[in-house]
């Protein structure tokens, strides 16, 4: 007679690895993504050095993040201004992925 596994998969129980989460589980409610996003959202916008502050990340971190994550990933307009002082980043709001149409050839 063979034993039967219950629970996680033997190697995973002798690495001490936890089961990976499903897709759709919940999200932490305070992330740095989360923070960001929340910040960026401010009409008046945010500088580069407070996005550092509330993160603890360095400056190309946070560059790479508006890049990758935020214009990429989450497909989200943002637009920097450079006035007198630092440059000022926002948000557009009214943006979002957008579903491309079928083009009408």
């Amino acid at each position: 007679m063979s034993k039967q596994k219950s629970g996680p998969s033997a190697k995973a129980a002798l690495s001490g690895c936890k089961p990976k989460r499903a897709k759709g589980s919940q999200r932490r409610a305070f992330s740095k993504q989360m923070r960001v996003v929340g910040l960026l959202s401010r009409p008046h916008g945010v500088t580069i050095a407070a996005i550092m502050r509330s993160t603890g990340w360095q400056q190309h971190s946070v560059r790479g993040f508006l890049a990758g994550v935020v214009r990429k990933k989450l497909g989200l307009k943002l637009t920097s201004e450079k006035g007198d002082g630092p440059r000022v980043y926002r948000i557009v709001s009214g943006t979002g992925k957008a579903t491309i149409a079928p083009s009408a050839s």
